[in-house]
Order: C-alpha cells, then sequence, then structure tokens
C-alpha cells in the first residue's frame, strides 16, 4: 500500500545536471584534472559532490584530505549558486505530481545535493512546503548507492506517527543508476526517469518512465499494491 513518496532532487525535479557537470568540470580542472562529458555521465552521476571530489581524485591517483574535500565542496556550491540564480528549470511534470500527491502522502525529498540548493531551489519554484522532510548530503556519511539516505528519509516521514510507514510502502523516484540501486536497498518501490540516463542502464528499478508527465497519483498506487 502506498503510504509516502520519495524523490530526489537533481535530475527528478530540477533540471540541472548539465550545470553540475560544468561546475565540477571547472572545479576539477582549476585542480588540473580534466572531466569529459562522457565520463561524467557514466561514472560520476550519481554521486554526490564528496562522492565525485573523492573518486574523481582517485580515479587519477591524487591525494585528497578532509580539509581539501571540504574546500572543493564549498568552491562548487558558491559557483552553484552564481549559476542558478537567473535560471532554474522545473522538469516537466514534477510540480503537477508533488501537488497532486502532497494532499494525501507525506512526501520527501532524498538527495545527495546540499540542503541550502535544495531549499533554495524548492523555494524558488513554491514546492517546498509539500515535503515534510528533505535529506541532503550533509545529513549522512554514505551517499548513494547506500541506503542511508532513504532509510533517513523515512525516518524523518515517521517521526511522531504512531502507525509508522514501512519501507515498501514508499516509492522513490530516481534518475539515476547509484540511486535506483539505493532505494532497492533500502527496501523501498523504485520508479526511474530517463531523464539522465538510458533506460537500459536503469533496469533495477521496478517501473521506468521517460517523464513524470505519464506519472500520476493511480500509477503509483498500483506500483506499490
Amino acid at each position: 500500500m502506498l503510504r509516502a513518496v520519495i524523490f530526489d532532487f537533481n535530475g527528478i525535479i530540477v533540471d540541472d545536471e548539465p550545470i553540475h557537470f560544468e561546475l565540477f568540470r571547472k572545479v576539477f580542472s582549476e585542480e588540473g584534472i580534466d572531466l569529459t562529458k562522457q565520463a561524467y555521465y557514466e561514472r560520476y552521476l550519481g554521486f554526490d559532490d564528496r562522492g565525485a571530489f573523492s573518486f574523481g581524485f582517485g580515479e587519477h591517483n591524487r591525494p585528497l584530505n578532509r580539509q581539501k574535500l571540504t574546500e572543493l565542496i564549498d568552491r562548487k556550491a558558491l559557483y552553484y549558486q552564481q549559476a542558478i540564480r537567473n535560471h532554474v528549470t522545473i522538469f516537466p511534470g514534477a510540480k503537477e505530481l508533488i501537488v497532486n500527491l502532497a494532499g494525501d502522502l507525506p512526501l520527501a525529498v532524498a538527495s545527495g545535493a546540499l540542503r541550502n540548493e535544495i531549499e533554495t531551489i524548492l523555494t524558488t519554484a513554491g514546492l517546498i512546503r509539500h515535503f515534510k522532510a528533505i535529506v541532503s548530503a550533509e545529513d549522512v556519511e554514505r551517499g548513494k548507492p547506500e541506503p542511508d539516505i532513504f532509510i533517513k528519509a523515512l525516518a524523518m516521514l515517521n517521526a511522531g506517527m504512531d502507525n509508522a510507514i514501512q519501507a515498501s510502502d514508499c516509492i522513490v523516484i530516481e534518475d539515476s543508476k547509484e540511486g535506483v540501486k539505493g532505494a532497492r536497498r533500502a527496501g523501498m518501490k523504485c520508479l526511474a526517469v530517463t531523464n539522465s540516463h538510458p533506460a537500459e542502464l536503469l533496469g533495477e528499478a521496478h517501473t521506468i518512465v521517460k517523464s513524470l508527465q505519464e506519472v500520476g497519483p493511480a500509477r503509483l498506487a498500483q506500483l506499490c499494491a
């Protein structure tokens, strides 16, 4: 029985993956590392900032201590705020689905993005009031494909509830193969959208769609029946 929906953020609600690629490429370039578009979409897309920088430095046999990692994350976050100041695009169907679901179900965001980025864009889009819980990169030690971020989102949705929502009663909406794996590991159903990866890379999802314009409450309820 469907009792909660957990949304990824980048690539599902906000269409900013191209921005993230350009900013990762910029920061890596400043550190003498070349990041191609193909490499980003094949190997980096599902990581949060911490994971992407750690992976990139490791891939190039470069040392990276905690202080330097924090500086890289902060630098990219500053560039991101500058980039989105006049450019926020919400994916077709996302706003309508969120509004339609929010009247009947508790909603959460579980994302590898930074909290300030999530809250800024949801506020600008007029969507933040529809979410009971927001879990960001700062809230978990292990990012996707580990299940931690989805487990924490469920715990926040269950706060103050007498009849706890079970993982099997949740649907996660994702665009990355790492996110799909994390949702499955958390024991949740997963609907994947081919905004960032082709369908053949999202095969672990319970169902795959091309756009959230194809999705409504009835379809999600059927998936979780």
